[in-house]
């Protein structure tokens, strides 16, 4: 039996082609690289099996073929929009979207955190006000967007304030957050990608997420398209099952299915309704 035949019967009577891309997109997601000789004792089939496969995924633009096997391709860098003032203005039909969709999540949280974002001022512009609810920010803005629910209790992170971004944070902000636990940390993202997790572009703020990350029982991230994919310098946590990504309908299906390999919940907000 020749190479090409070997070939044919495995394929036919071993492990289907797609389930096999499947599995391979499963390994580039979680570890970034494969190699082919690796994958062909896995899976039991030839190298040049492999390469096809590979070549087949790197067509679809999911990796970049290198000598030996291949790369998952690197993700874009988080966009950065400007101030929060500057971003309110922006995607504001998508940022409803998933607000509705996130409120929809928080019906049964007595205490969340949210921190600075423009899509969560939009979350809490939301949360119905004919509820009892404990909201914990280190956003002014939040805050003041809460000012007419009656039976909310709003709770200030203090410490230093930075006008651009609309937050507070350093050393006393960390010390606040460490006193509270909260059901939810409804989690403002810079960039949310499937092998990195979720990132920020300042220092300062990624030690105040993480902090409320390690004191909340669940994450929600409510996040836009063009965030999705991408990765900011700074590490907020990795992917995991205590998050719910919550995105829009237009998110691409290739990027969606890499989101969903993950150990995250992943909803889509179904349409434009």
């Amino acid at each position: 039996m020749n190479v090409q035949e070997e070939e044919l019967t495995k394929e036919n009577f071993g492990m289907l082609s797609e389930e096999r891309l499947n599995l391979i997109r499963q390994q580039l997601t979680q570890t970034g690289k494969v190699l082919a000789s690796d994958l062909a004792v896995e899976f039991d089939c030839s190298e040049d099996t492999i390469r096809r496969d590979l070549r087949e995924l790197a067509r679809s633009g999911f990796c970049k073929r290198v000598y030996g096997g291949a790369l998952a391709h690197p993700p874009a860098p988080a966009p950065n929009s400007g101030s929060i003032e500057v971003r309110s203005r922006r995607q504001i039909d998508s940022k409803s979207r998933l607000a509705k969709a996130a409120v929809a999540s928080l019906a049964s949280c007595d205490t969340i955190f949210i921190d600075a974002s423009s899509t969560n001022l939009v979350i809490a512009e939301a949360l119905p006000r004919d509820r009892k609810i404990n909201v914990v920010t280190n956003a002014p803005a939040i805050a003041v967007a809460l000012k007419d629910h009656q039976l909310c209790t709003i709770m200030m992170i203090g410490g230093l304030f930075n006008s651009d971004k609309g937050i507070c944070y350093g050393p006393q902000a960390v010390r606040d957050i460490e006193n509270i636990y909260a059901d939810v940390f409804v989690l403002g993202a810079c960039g949310v990608d499937a092998i990195t997790g979720l990132t920020a572009l300042d220092p300062s703020e990624a030690e105040v997420k993480r902090a409320m990350v390690n004191q909340s029982a669940k994450v929600l991230v409510a996040s836009t398209t063009n965030k999705l994919g991408t990765v900011a310098p700074f590490r907020v946590m990795d992917t995991s099952s205590q998050i719910q990504l919550i995105v829009d309908f237009d998110v691409a299906t290739e990027l969606l299915e890499s989101l969903r390999r993950t150990d995250m919940v992943v909803d889509v907000v179904a349409s434009k309704a």
